[in-house]
C-alpha cells in the first residue's frame, strides 16, 4: 500500500491521537519553557495548512505549515512509532514544501528538539541547515533551529 499525504483535520481522532503522543513525548524530553508545539485548537486556524499521511484509512503521521508571511514554518511533524522508516516523514515534508512554494515563501524554517536525532537527519536530507532563532523563539538550550531557502 502507498502512503498518501492529504489535507487533514487536527480534530480527527487519529490525528488527535498522534498529536497527543507527540506532545507527551516533547513534555517528557524538554522543560516546559522549551516546548513550542501548537495545541490542537492552534492548528485549526487559517494560517495553518495541516496534513496527514495515511496508508489506507490509517493515519501514520502529521505535519503542518504555518504561514509567517515571507517564510513558512514547519510545525507538528510527527510519525507514529510503528510507521517510522517507511518514508512518512519525507512524504509529509515534501507536501509541506510544495505548499510553501505555492504560497510564494522564500524559505522554510523550523524549531526542533536537540535530542530528536532522527528529525535532524530527515531535515538535513531535505536540504535544511542550522540557523539561529527566528520569529518569537527565544534562544533555548534544547532547541535547534533550521532553515531552507526555496
Amino acid at each position: 500500500m502507498t502512503i498518501e499525504v492529504v489535507p487533514g483535520d487536527p480534530r480527527n481522532p487519529q490525528a488527535t491521537a498522534l498529536l497527543t503522543q507527540s506532545h507527551a513525548l516533547m513534555e517528557s524530553l524538554f522543560p516546559p519553557e522549551d516546548n513550542f508545539f501548537l495545541n490542537i485548537d492552534d492548528l485549526c486556524v487559517p494560517e495553518i495548512s495541516f496534513y496527514v499521511a495515511r496508508e489506507g484509512d490509517e493515519v501514520l503521521g502529521t505535519g503542518a505549515l504555518a504561514d509567517k508571511g515571507d517564510y513558512g514554518e514547519v510545525k507538528s511533524m510527527f510519525v507514529s512509532p510503528d510507521a517510522r522508516g517507511k518514508g512518512v516523514g519525507e512524504a509529509l515534508l515534501s507536501q509541506i514544501e510544495a505548499t510553501a512554494r505555492s504560497k510564494g515563501h522564500a524559505a522554510m524554517k523550523l524549531e526542533t528538539g536537540n535530542v530528536l536525532y532522527a528529525a535532524h537527519r530527515l531535515y538535513e536530507r531535505a536540504g535544511f541547515a542550522k540557523c539561529g532563532p527566528f520569529g518569537d523563539y527565544p534562544e533555548a538550550n534544547s532547541s535547534i533551529f533550521m532553515e531552507k531557502t526555496l
